[in-house]
């Protein structure tokens, strides 16, 4: 069975940091391209940041230059560090890992964690 569990959110004032964390089980997370979304109240879900197979990283306007992405082999976990946060990044985040095979696609959601920036 196919895990990912988010860990790491909650509240922090303006200006402020958090490392959120994805921890995978039943599958390998350096096969699979890992990104991460938000999703805020009455909005619809964005990409946030992602991380290919071969290390290459991309970024949301909103959030280059504030937020890195990185994966630990070791750990099976992506990481998202989260700095000089707004009130704007306050939304649930969601993990999330995407296979691309000839024929099919697998595609893993976690739970979602929430973050809470205060002004």
């Amino acid at each position: 069975q196919v895990q990912l569990v988010e860990s790491g959110g909650g509240l922090v004032q303006s200006g402020g940091s958090l490392r959120l964390s994805c921890a995978a089980s039943g599958i390998n997370l350096d096969v699979y391209v890992m990104s991460w979304y938000r999703q805020a109240p009455g909005k619809q879900r964005e990409l946030v940041a992602t991380l290919t197979r071969s290390g290459s990283a991309g970024y949301a306007g909103s959030v280059k230059g504030r937020f890195t992405i990185s994966r630990d082999n070791a750990k099976n976990t992506v990481y998202l560090q989260m700095n000089s946060l707004k009130p704007d990044d306050t939304a649930v985040y969601y993990c999330n890992a995407n296979r691309k095979l000839p024929g099919w696609t697998m595609d893993y959601w976690g739970q979602g964690t929430q973050v809470t920036v205060s002004s």
